[in-house]
């Protein structure tokens, strides 16, 4: 069973610290959510995962399947079976979405093996099917750009269908529910309950609670001054949910972000 372990991370940008101190373990087949005011590092902690050259981890470690992510490049973490899908998805004219999925699907198998030429088309096309079959996606879909005019629910469905097509171990959700309706944010999250499972571990990152109403966590954790200040199961975000952050930053003498 693959597992994601952060042991005391602390990350920088621009000579600014963000993350001071940040411990966590993720387990395929766990959905864990990390909940926190905005400015306090979720996302920082999010792209530190997969890379970003733009934040400096100054210490701390990061394993995954045995292996220390912070030697490894982004297109190695992701080959590895980490996947992020992002809070502001970027769109990609003049590649389609099956052309994008197709060539992430090579990469991905060319690393077991680097003298595989591809999955065949007819191969990828039904796979493909079948997935947005599961997602409830019309297949037309696939011929568009990627999230060229999209809605915000459709690039976050889009974020998801890249999820299933590559069928990580761990998956990253950035605030997936940010500029959703509760229509687009019911759908989006019944498609991530569908790919759940003991093969896929979790870990939400999101404002609001009310994205957990759709997808429920096991974990739940509170990052505030960019550490892990509580964890508990589900009760802890309705708690939230019922009395804000204030408790929280005065439990831990902490000033709002």
């Amino acid at each position: 069973m693959s597992e994601l372990v952060i042991k005391n991370l602390h990350v920088s940008i621009e000579n600014k610290e963000i993350l001071k101190g940040v411990d966590l373990a993720v387990k395929q087949g766990e959905i864990h959510a990390i909940m926190g005011p905005n400015g306090t590092g979720k996302s920082t902690l999010a792209f530190t995962l997969m890379g970003h050259p733009s934040y400096m981890v100054t210490g701390g470690e990061i394993w995954f399947r045995g292996k220390n992510l912070l030697e490894l490049a982004t297109d190695e973490r992701s080959r590895l079976g980490l996947f992020l899908a992002f809070q502001y998805p970027v769109a990609i004219p003049g590649v389609t979405v099956a052309n994008f999925l197709r060539s992430a699907v090579n990469s991905r198998r060319r690393l077991v093996t680097p003298e595989d030429k591809g999955m065949p088309i007819l191969e990828f096309r039904k796979m493909l099917k079948e997935k947005m079959e599961l997602l409830k996606m019309d297949s037309a879909f696939a011929g568009r750009y990627l999230n060229d005019g999209f809605s915000g629910g459709e690039k976050k469905r889009t974020e998801i269908l890249q999820m299933a097509t590559l069928k990580p171990e761990i998956a990253i959700l950035d605030e997936t529910d940010s500029g959703l309706d509760i229509d687009a944010l019911r759908i989006v999250a019944e498609s991530v309950n569908v790919l759940s499972g003991p093969e896929l571990g979790v870990l939400v990152i999101t404002h609001y609670q009310r994205l957990l109403n759709y997808i429920k966590p096991q974990f739940v954790h509170i990052m505030l001054g960019g550490k892990i200040v509580e964890s508990g199961g589900p009760d802890l975000a309705l708690q939230l949910e019922e009395r804000g952050y204030d408790w929280v930053r005065e439990k831990y003498e902490e000033t709002p972000a």
